[in-house]
C-alpha cells in the first residue's frame, strides 16, 4: 500500500558546496541518497518535496556542514493480505520467484493450485496445466502476500496464487477472442492502471494519476 510519509534525514556537505545554491545542494543530495532505498519497513519511491531545512552545524573536528532536512515522499509498504501485480524471475520444482518492483516473493509449489504443476522437461522451466494456464519466467500473474521479512536495507516476502481471482494475468493466444476480452475488462476494473515515476516531474505526475482516480495516497 503507498503512504506519503513525513521523513527527516542529515545531510552533511564539503565547504565547498556552502553559497547561494546551498538549498539545491542539499535537494539533490536528498534524492540521491533515499529514493529507491529500502529502510526494512518501506521502499521509499519517490521525493515529494523538502519541506524544511534546519541551519547548518559544524561538525566538530571536521570541516563539513551538518542539515536536517524534514521531507514527504511517497512510500510503499507491502502488507500481509495485500495482493499485487508481479513477473515471475524464476521457477523451479520448490515453486518461483516473482519481482513487484524491488520487492522480492517467493510462491511455493504449496501454494500453487493442484491442477497446475511443475513440468521438468520443458525449456524454459514451468508450471502449467497442459492448457491455457503457463507459469514460466517472464509471467505477468497476480500474487496475495501471506507474510513479508524484513532485513536491513531490504524486505523479501511470501505469496500464494491459491485463491479466487488469482494467478496469470496474461494467457496464450489459445483463449477465444471472447476469454480475452473479459480477462482485460477484470484486470482493468479491478486494478486500474499503476504508474511508475521517476524524480522528474514527479510530482505532476503522482497527482495527475490520483486525480484521474488511479490510487489514493493516504498521509500518516
Amino acid at each position: 500500500m503507498f503512504f506519503l510519509y513525513e521523513l527527516e534525514r542529515t545531510i552533511t556537505l564539503h565547504p565547498s558546496f556552502l553559497g547561494p545554491r546551498i538549498k539545491e545542494y542539499l535537494t539533490n543530495k536528498l534524492l540521491e541518497d533515499v529514493e529507491g532505498t529500502c529502510t526494512g519497513r518501506y521502499y521509499i519511491i519517490c521525493v515529494m518535496d523538502a519541506f524544511d531545512i534546519s541551519e547548518g552545524r559544524i561538525v566538530p573536528g571536521s570541516a563539513v556542514a551538518e542539515f536536517t532536512v524534514q521531507y514527504r515522499a511517497v512510500v510503499w509498504r507491502p502488507f500481509k493480505g495485500e495482493t499485487v501485480d508481479a513477473i515471475v524471475e524464476s521457477v523451479n520444482k520448490m515453486g518461483f520467484f516473482a519481482n513487484v518492483g524491488p520487492l522480492q516473493i517467493f510462491v511455493s509449489s504449496h501454494l500453487i493450485p493442484s491442477d497446475i504443476k511443475f513440468d521438468e522437461n520443458a525449456t524454459p522451466p514451468q508450471y502449467t496445466d497442459n492448457g491455457d494456464q503457463v507459469i514460466e519466467k517472464g509471467t505477468q500473474i497476480r500474487i496475495k502476500l501471506i507474510g513479508t521479512r524484513s532485513d536491513v536495507g531490504s524486505m523479501f516476502a511470501i505469496g500464494s496464487v491459491k485463491e479466487d481471482f488469482l494467478g496469470l494475468l496474461t494467457f496464450t493466444p489459445a483463449l477465444s477472442e471472447t476469454a480475452q476480452r473479459k480477462t482485460q475488462n477484470v484486470v482493468r476494473s479491478e486494478i486500474g492502471t499503476v504508474y511508475l515515476v521517476q524524480s522528474k516531474h514527479q510530482e505532476s505526475m503522482i497527482m495527475k494519476a490520483l486525480e484521474n482516480g488511479h490510487g489514493k495516497v493516504f498521509k500518516v
